[in-house]
């Protein structure tokens, strides 16, 4: 089992005041921000050291993290169901490329597949195809609600024209309900 990473061993708090603190510095400044680092780790009496490298690593993973968060929230802001679900198709394209790409890579330097990489590209990949499915029912429950919210205003407007009708002519209610029953199979 590999060594754990040294900032994974230093307080939450230090990891989030150091994302806060490379955020503001536009992910760069990464010295400066290594010294800042370890000078709240010594005020607070903690005997970790962390390097600028392990700084730049995290900080870069972190401006990774918020591009993708960007371009995902630009991407789905707007976007009808329709175009989600395309956006699903395109996502499980492209979690299954870089599984193969994976994959190929291992093969061709020799090393064995890293189970739990794969295992969390597959759980990747299954909780897509879950959320693409159930947008695929809300595609289809919204295009039914509004067929039947298209059949329910022909209807009423139908109704109203045949109300008109009678009343222009000036049938009894008895022949205007038979009329409203055979023409629009409404009961009034």
């Amino acid at each position: 089992m590999p060594r754990p990473k040294k900032l994974d061993l230093i307080p939450v708090e230090f990891r989030l005041r150091l994302a806060q603190l490379l955020q503001d510095r536009g992910f760069g400044d990464h010295i400066a921000v290594t010294a800042e680092l370890n000078s709240w780790l010594d005020e607070r009496g903690e005997e970790i050291n962390i390097g600028k490298s392990a700084v730049g690593e995290f900080s870069k993973l972190l401006k990774s993290q918020r591009d993708a968060f960007a371009m995902a929230e630009t991407l789905l802001s707007d976007m009808d169901i329709e175009a989600e679900s395309n956006m699903h198709k395109v996502l499980m394209q492209m979690i299954a490329t870089a599984a193969f790409q994976m994959m190929q890579a291992m093969s061709e330097n020799d090393k064995e597949f890293d189970p739990k990489s794969l295992a969390n590209l597959s759980r990747m990949l299954k909780d897509l195809m879950q959320s693409a499915g159930m947008r695929e029912k809300l595609r289809e429950d919204e295009r039914r609600r509004i067929a039947q919210e298209a059949r329910e205003a022909e209807a009423a407007e139908m109704a109203e024209r045949l109300d008109s009708a009678v009343s222009e002519v000036g049938l009894s209610p008895e022949a205007a309900k038979g009329l409203r029953n055979k023409v629009l199979g409404l009961r009034k």
